[in-house]
């Protein structure tokens, strides 16, 4: 069963984490996706990244 952790949420991006298999993946609504990762804190932080350039 896949598993999503919410990690950020604005009026134009959400970002989650997506367990597939022994990886997981941050996704955006816009349809950013990040790299697979074995870590969900790397993926967490890649959502983080995302969301961080949007701001800058």
């Amino acid at each position: 069963m896949a598993q999503q952790d919410e990690i950020d949420s604005s009026a134009e991006h959400r970002t989650t984490t997506v367990e597939q298999g022994r990886f997981c993946v941050a996704r955006c609504i816009c349809g950013w996706r990040g790299p697979a990762r074995r870590a969900r804190s790397l993926a967490r932080a890649d959502a983080q990244t995302h969301i961080g350039n949007l701001l800058t």
